[in-house]
């Protein structure tokens, strides 16, 4: 076994132990983690922009805001942290629009920011929430593990070449028909349901992670780099270890959302919302 694969294990299971130990405690804990990745993302979506050389004053703002939502994440003032992150992206698509500065400021500022606040709420403090978060690992992880697998076993036509030339529809498949399996064994492990709500929103979770791994393919492609940072060892960076799940966990929180307001015209918990239970 090379140096190289023993760091990557190593690191592999150290990011596992410590995802799934916040994700079992939850509360100020996990909140912790989530404004750290959206920090850690926004770092690495500067980087690769090049926000600090393109427009320091809107990434200094941009810096500023992410705090801002970090600091409400930890908080759990969850109105808030969203009021901070739509204040700064419509301040800073405006800064742009005047200015004619970079559109990767107010995209990083979404794009980040909505990654810890999602994060937060769907793990929530209750055992619905703990669920809901397993569930949306359950589907990222095995639409990550089987499209890779399948891909490389079936192959066939690509999926997006000019974007990542190693995906291939059967890949894409198999692990969308994994993560409806993978979710729906989670979710029903805990409780009962009769309906196909629960494979019918695995199936979305992991399109949607797909797509994030695109977008991320594509941001990485356009800037011609590699990976995101190599703030981890032998993975790269947090967008290229977390690209599908931020997508899938934007799906879930906005949608949970949704299905609240036009329900109900409030929000409740998000697990109760999205698993109806």
């Amino acid at each position: 076994m090379s140096r190289e694969l023993r760091l990557r294990i190593v690191s592999g299971i150290v990011l596992a132990v410590i995802v799934l130990a916040a994700t079992w405690f939850g509360g100020l804990g996990f909140r912790f983690l989530s404004a750290a990745i959206g920090l850690l993302v926004y770092y690495e979506w500067s980087t690769i922009t090049d926000l600090h050389g393109r427009d320091p004053q809107g990434n200094a703002l941009g810096w500023l805001g992410l705090v801002l939502i970090a600091g409400a994440t930890v908080l759990s003032e969850s109105v808030y942290s969203i009021e901070v992150l739509a204040a700064f992206v419509v301040v800073t698509a405006v800064m742009v629009g005047v200015r004619g500065k970079s559109w990767w400021l107010p995209g990083g500022i979404f794009y980040a920011g909505l990654t810890a606040i999602a994060l937060a709420e769907i793990r929530d403090d209750d055992l619905r929430g703990f669920v809901l978060m397993l569930f949306v690992f359950a589907t990222v992880w095995a639409t990550d593990i089987f499209a890779y697998f399948v891909g490389r076993a079936i192959g066939g036509p690509k999926l997006a070449p000019r974007i990542s030339p190693g995906k291939t529809w059967s890949g894409a498949i198999g692990g969308a028909i994994a993560a409806v399996i993978a979710g729906t064994a989670v979710v029903w492990s805990f409780f009962s349901a009769d309906d196909l709500r629960i494979p019918v929103l695995a199936l979305v979770l992991s399109v949607c992670s797909q797509i994030g791994d695109l977008f991320e393919s594509f941001i990485k492609r356009k800037f011609g780099v590699k990976d995101s940072s190599h703030l981890i060892p032998g993975h790269g960076g947090v967008m290229d270890r977390v690209d599908g799940l931020i997508f899938a966990c934007f799906a879930a929180f906005l949608l949970a959302i949704v299905i609240s307001l036009t329900m109900s015209g409030e929000t409740f918990s998000l697990g109760g919302v999205l698993l109806g239970v």
